[in-house]
């Protein structure tokens, strides 16, 4: 549901509507959703912390602990292929026979509609088998699943009948998963209210039970870190490139930079659906294994033209995102440049194929692209890594607001002095993305057309 779909504001409907919701603000069936998605939080994250942490340790036992078990101090140049065969091998079953197909494909978007428990097995075997073995997506996407379906199943324990009811609890669900890994309930909820397009008291339904939800995840997922030791990564940057005030000539560069990055991002991205088209024909379980060795050829590619590790342009990108940040003057242009084409195409073929979610490889895709222009006059290298970042985060999620304060709480503490050409990036990335949709809306509608002319044209001519 859009904003555009609701009553006009200010309008009798709107008003009939917004008390309408305050009744169900105050009512005791919605103040028992709201116990219900607090005491769902601590559990979700429980079990997200120990997905993203057996994730994690697998990720290192195949690109880390395995080289060096067979003699190589890191991974060598042709370590994806045989990586990414066997994740082919093991998700092209998952898809084709397991209940839910391993889950939505990430081109679709990040949530899709909940899944219930017992499309959930699929989910986690595909998210668990195949990332670590260095597909190009990230876990987002599983951990909204993994927080719908335990939502859901809780909702049938609990003997919960009411459909938005059941909704409102997937949605929290969701929301207090990914606020594990996305810094916190701030960015998770600011999601949440601008992908649901709602406005006023309708707004605060379905918002104050991801709140508490997502609250009491972070807390839970927080507290088991300090208390196992164990790092389950995340997204964030502990070191990024002394912070200055940007001037002019970020300004300058920095908007055609946007359009840019948001352009290739939203190209790459359609990559994506060619891909999904393409697997779901026929054979789908062959061509999904073909997808897979498609990306582990991208990720060898990169490593031979840059004589660098390929899991820089593996995986998610978490890893490398933080290295770039901080050794910005590390890397050269022209590695810049292969892993943007590179890890782009990987990306692109993965959305339509593997299953992941689709933002953080496209972060680094922004912020590689960014740091790579970073040598151009009056461009200083931390500017172009924020508004490269915050161009990449909007093009692939459609959500500029959420782009620009997950921009800011990635850039860390001093960040606001950076905060005026994130949220231009974020605007000028985002109208870029419009710009660039419509026009293949504008060109499919000219096909159809065409199409249905010449139909018609043939079915007179049979007449």
């Amino acid at each position: 549901m859009t904003a555009a779909d609701g009553p006009a504001p200010g309008s009798p409907a709107e008003d009939a509507s917004a008390d309408a919701a305050h009744q169900v603000l105050l009512s005791g069936s919605y103040l028992r959703v709201l116990l219900l998605s607090l005491l769902l939080g601590v559990p979700i994250a429980v079990a997200c912390f120990f997905f993203v942490g057996l994730q994690h340790w697998l990720q290192h036992e195949v690109w880390t602990s395995l080289p060096k078990a067979v003699g190589y101090k890191e991974a060598p140049w042709w370590w994806p292929l045989p990586a990414l065969a066997l994740a082919g091998v093991i998700l092209a079953p998952i898809v084709t026979r397991m209940p839910g197909g391993g889950g939505h494909l990430p081109v679709n978007g990040l949530g899709g509609t909940a899944i219930g428990p017992r499309e959930l097995p699929g989910v986690v075997l595909a998210a668990l088998a195949t990332l670590p073995l260095g597909v190009v997506l990230g876990p987002e996407a599983p951990l909204m699943a993994m927080g719908s379906g335990l939502a859901l199943l809780a909702v049938r324990r609990f003997d919960v009948t009411n459909p938005q009811t059941a909704a409102i609890v997937a949605t929290a669900g969701s929301t207090a998963a990914i606020s594990t890994i996305l810094g916190g309930p701030i960015v998770a909820a600011i999601l949440v209210v601008e992908a649901a397009g709602l406005a006023g008291a309708r707004l605060a339904v379905l918002l104050l039970p991801c709140l508490i939800a997502s609250a009491a995840g972070a807390v839970v997922f927080t507290g088991f870190g300090s208390w196992t030791g164990l790092s389950v990564g995340g997204l964030a940057l502990p070191t990024v490139p002394p912070l200055v005030t940007p001037d002019a000539g970020d300004f300058l560069w920095g908007v055609p930079l946007a359009a840019l990055i948001a352009g290739v991002i939203t190209v790459t991205h359609r990559l994506g659906h060619v891909t999904s088209r393409w697997t779901a024909v026929r054979r789908t379980a062959l061509r999904t294994l073909a997808c897979a060795v498609a990306v582990g050829i991208c990720l060898t590619a990169y490593a031979l033209l840059t004589g660098r590790s390929p899991e820089e342009a593996a995986l998610s990108g978490q890893a490398t995102l933080g290295d770039l940040a901080a050794n910005t003057g590390v890397w050269s242009v022209g590695a810049l440049l292969a892993l943007v084409v590179c890890k782009g195409l990987a990306w692109g073929i993965s959305l339509g194929s593997l299953r992941g979610g689709p933002i953080f490889p496209a972060l680094l895709l922004g912020a590689a692209g960014g740091v790579a222009c970073a040598g151009l006059p009056g461009l200083g290298a931390t500017p172009a890594l924020a508004l490269g970042i915050c161009a990449a985060g909007t093009a692939v999620m459609g959500l500029p607001l959420c782009s620009a304060v997950l921009t800011v709480l990635l850039m860390g503490k001093d960040a606001h002095d950076q905060t005026p050409l994130i949220v231009t990036a974020a605007v000028v990335a985002h109208l870029t993305v419009l710009f660039v949709n419509r026009g293949r809306a504008q060109r499919d509608q000219g096909d159809q057309g065409d199409g249905g002319r010449r139909s018609s044209r043939k079915s007179s001519a049979c007449s």
